[in-house]
């Protein structure tokens, strides 16, 4: 099985790496578009800013390569909101696998929402062994708006979409490495899938 971890100079990615080597699996860190489109499956992170990551994707056409993948894909907090249509962060146009944008808080809450919080109304294979309510750990000042590709929510201020899924593509808003057992359940159902 051959995981690749998108590195384009997010940050966090170290972290995804150690989390797959405690489930006994070797994921390596790569820029390559070859050694990507050969993966068995692809962890596409992002800790940082919008508009500056997209630029880091456009300079290496890593943006013109994800779109086209056909195996399971993995977009992890900004790298999910990057496969969004639009992101107010940086006022930032996303390469569109979802067809959703990405809004930022409002001030009524305390920004970034950071710590743990509930996930619900979950629609996918990726939540097998995974319930209702069930907590994971997220760091973020904007969100995904919930929409028809949704196979997950939160509530902070408002609804939002916390996990997406567009064919092969898969995107949550939370850090499965960091959510403990659940998180882990969770990275071992997309190796499966």
């Amino acid at each position: 099985m051959k995981i690749i971890i998108i590195n384009y100079g997010a940050g966090n990615i170290k972290s995804i790496q150690f989390a797959f080597q405690r489930l006994g699996f070797d994921a390596v860190l790569t820029n390559d578009p070859e050694e990507i489109s050969n993966a068995d499956k692809v962890i596409f992170p992002g800790v940082g800013e919008a508009s500056s990551a997209m630029n880091k994707l456009r300079q290496t056409g890593l943006e013109v390569l994800i779109p086209q993948l056909k195996q399971p894909v993995l977009g992890i907090c900004l790298g999910m909101q990057l496969m969004c249509n639009h992101t107010e962060e940086g006022n930032t146009q996303g390469i569109g696998i979802f067809d959703v944008n990405v809004k930022r808080f409002s001030n009524a809450v305390k920004v970034p929402q950071m710590g743990w919080n509930t996930i619900h109304n979950l629609k996918s294979d990726l939540f097998k062994g995974i319930h209702e309510g069930d907590y994971m750990y997220l760091v973020h000042s904007y969100y995904a708006e919930n929409c028809n590709q949704a196979i997950a929510t939160t509530n902070y201020e408002l609804e939002y979409a916390s996990a997406l899924e567009n064919g092969n593509f898969f995107g949550v808003q939370f850090h499965p490495e960091k959510s403990g057992k659940v998180g882990e359940q969770l990275l071992k159902n997309f190796i499966k899938l």
